[in-house]
């Protein structure tokens, strides 16, 4: 298997089967965020919620990009663990899709919703830390800490705009909507009007497929950094892709670079410009020469792939800033010319995405009624209304669907847990809400960063003890 030996043949299957755990248990640890509303409001019978809910995650998954996949692949250093000892990069996975593991099963357990995004997050974060740290790490490689700090600003906000926006789109429909029975506590098992089932229906279907559209986007980049780490040969770039359009691309950055008054520019600007410069030069040598991937060398695949995270990341910084001394025309060009040469990078195989679709979509019909309970009848002192149970899905959707036009990962937990309290607020204020159980779930939101980067940070270094 891509000319592995027995052994590291092994230990990638082992791998791959552990993340499509992690998607599984992810799959039915966040069901109830979109299940939830429509079984507590009887719209839905819970086995035809969860099947529904399933299809839309795997739907979401097909459909949903690699942009906040490729969030997740860049968080670590890959480029220099892939260059070391392999068993270096198993100990590396194995300690962080352990360690969220653990963390997922524990809160599901207690019934406590808590972000599996923040679990995952906080595991590369701890192998990555772990990493920094250790004598095996001769590059001085460090964490991502700028595309980190983005992730970790859009876990934070997210839950306060799904809280925030859901009060208010509950205030404005108690204001316009004159039919007080979607207002109404759902009667026990009685089914609602179809209007309101037709509606709780779609924000169901929202929230399952802005699921699958972003969390599985997470499970794709965990496989990805796999199949990087112990397979770079075969997957630190993609082969299908024609190297000499990305040749012509280069050249086109490398011409547009040469424009640049230097004497215009100091300090730090022009120190990262000239590095971005120096690896462009060094891109074009390496891909004028071959017709495809194919061609080149382990090596050369794996200098061509750290060349163009580096060029993406420091023109892109630059850019970003407006600190080159160029015209908006050829700042879109050379973004346009990035954006090229990253298909080289930034891609996952379809069976990667199938993979992962069918893992998330089969983990959404198990183990879903212990956090379904705890949404449906212990955040707020009385149940879902049909108003607040669909306020909160739209609002959920929508953040979702808008952090992952961004490339960015968000918590589909946190985001609806958030919006559900803020439905019951906007019913009759804080007093609404049930202290106690909101009270475990910010303990477990406080405590799911530090416990996921100790025990994954932790873990790495006794297998690297054991395996290297």
């Amino acid at each position: 298997m891509f000319g592995l030996d027995p052994t590291m043949a092994f230990i990638l299957v082992l791998c791959i089967v552990v993340a499509c755990i992690f998607e599984f248990i992810n799959g039915f640890h966040d069901t109830a965020n979109a299940v939830a509303t429509v079984i507590y409001t009887n719209t839905l019978k819970p086995q035809i919620a969860v099947i529904w809910s399933a299809l839309w995650n795997f739907l979401g998954v097909i459909r949903g990009g690699i942009d906040v996949a490729m969030g997740i692949v860049v968080l670590l250093p890959l480029e220099y663990l892939i260059t070391g000892n392999p068993m270096l990069s198993v100990a590396m996975v194995m300690a962080l899709l352990l360690a969220a593991i653990i963390w997922n099963l524990g809160t599901w357990y207690f019934g406590i919703p808590c972000s599996s995004s923040h679990t995952l997050i906080g595991s590369i974060i701890g192998v990555g830390l772990a990493f920094q740290f250790m004598p095996e790490n001769t590059a001085n490689a460090l964490v991502n800490w700028g595309k980190a700090s983005d992730i970790g600003l859009s876990l934070l906000l997210s839950p306060l705009i799904g809280m925030g926006l859901t009060i208010l789109l509950m205030v404005f429909l108690k204001g316009v909507i004159k039919n007080k029975k979607i207002f109404a506590e759902p009667e026990k098992d009685k089914k609602p009007p179809f209007w309101i089932r037709a509606i709780l229906i779609a924000t169901c279907t929202g929230v399952s497929y802005a699921h699958g559209n972003n969390d599985g986007q997470k499970g794709v980049g965990l496989i990805m950094v796999i199949l990087i780490a112990l397979v770079p040969l075969g997957f630190a770039l993609d082969h299908s892709q024609d190297i000499r359009k990305t040749a012509i691309d280069l050249t086109d950055l490398q011409l547009l670079a040469a424009k640049v008054d230097t004497n215009l520019i100091a300090g730090d600007t022009k120190e990262v410009f000239l590095r971005a410069s120096k690896n462009i030069g060094a891109a074009v040598a390496i891909t004028s020469t071959v017709a495809s991937v194919n061609e080149l060398s382990k090596e050369d695949q794996l200098i061509l792939r750290t060349k163009l995270i580096k060029i993406s990341k420091d023109l892109g910084k630059l850019l970003k800033g407006h600190k080159l001394p160029l015209d908006a025309t050829t700042e879109a060009t050379i973004k346009s010319k990035i954006k090229s040469t990253q298909t080289l990078t930034d891609y996952a195989p379809l069976w990667v995405i199938i993979l992962i679709s069918v893992s998330l979509g089969a983990g959404t019909m198990i183990g879903w009624k212990r956090i379904v309970v705890t949404i449906g009848e212990k955040i707020g002192k009385s149940h879902l209304t049909y108003a607040q149970g669909a306020s909160a899905e739209l609002v959920a959707a929508t953040t979702i669907f808008g952090a992952s036009s961004l490339g960015l990962p968000v918590s589909t937990t946190q985001v609806l847990t958030s919006a559900v309290a803020g439905s019951m607020i906007a019913g009759e204020g804080l007093k609404n809400l049930q202290a106690s159980t909101l009270k475990s779930i910010l303990l477990a939101w406080v405590l799911t960063f530090p416990v996921c980067v100790t025990v994954a940070g932790g873990l790495f270094w006794l297998f690297v003890q054991i395996l290297v």
